[in-house]
This record gives structure tokens, C-alpha cells and sequence, in this order.
């Protein structure tokens, strides 16, 4: 249970810094930058303890793809980026993956 809180707090590290990349400007802003930095820092170093306990291969699929999902959903929200149905539909893939991954670990 640890194991997958620590994925989580990885997940949203993850996002939390793709979004202040966004901010950042291209670096130009200080804050959003130093947010940028901490937070990959922090997602990476929780995503490498989730690997002592985690195949690689899970435990980055599910960073990977829930990350990508829930910064899609904030693009949309946030910054009003358009939702297609393609788009959606895609997501829709991507979350069925994880779960599917997630499936593979409960032997």
C-alpha cells in the first residue's frame, strides 16, 4: 500500500511540474522555473523508491500515463485547450492501460 502512495505523491509531483513548465515561459520565470526543477526532483525520486518494490516497467508506465492523463485534463480546464473527441477517446486508451497495468500487479 505504501508503494502505490508513493507512486501516487510521484504522479502528482509530475504534474504539478509539467504544469509550472507551462508557466516557466520557456524559463523565464523564476518561480514557475524553481517550482519546475523541485518537482520533477521530488517525482523522480519517489518514482525511483517505488522500483525497489515495483517492476520498472509498471511503475513507469502508470507515472507516465496517469501523468499524462491528469496534465491533458488540467491543459483542457486550465488553459482551455480544445477537448476532441479524438483527444478524449485517446485518453480513454490510456486510462484503460493503467488500469490494465495496475490489474497485472494483484497476482
Amino acid at each position: 500500500m505504501t508503494t502505490w502512495l508513493i507512486l501516487g505523491t510521484a504522479i502528482v509531483f509530475e504534474v504539478m511540474g509539467t504544469t509550472a513548465m507551462k508557466f516557466s515561459d520557456g524559463f523565464t520565470r523564476l518561480w514557475p522555473s524553481v517550482a519546475l526543477v523541485a518537482c520533477y526532483a521530488a517525482s523522480f525520486y519517489l518514482l525511483t523508491l517505488t522500483l525497489k518494490r515495483l517492476d520498472v516497467s509498471i511503475a513507469y508506465a502508470i507515472w507516465s500515463g496517469a501523468g499524462t492523463v491528469l496534465i491533458t485534463l488540467i491543459g483542457i480546464v486550465l488553459f482551455k485547450e480544445p477537448a476532441t473527441v479524438l483527444k478524449l477517446l485517446f485518453i480513454g486508451m490510456i486510462i484503460t492501460g493503467v488500469v490494465g497495468l495496475n490489474m497485472l500487479t494483484k497476482h
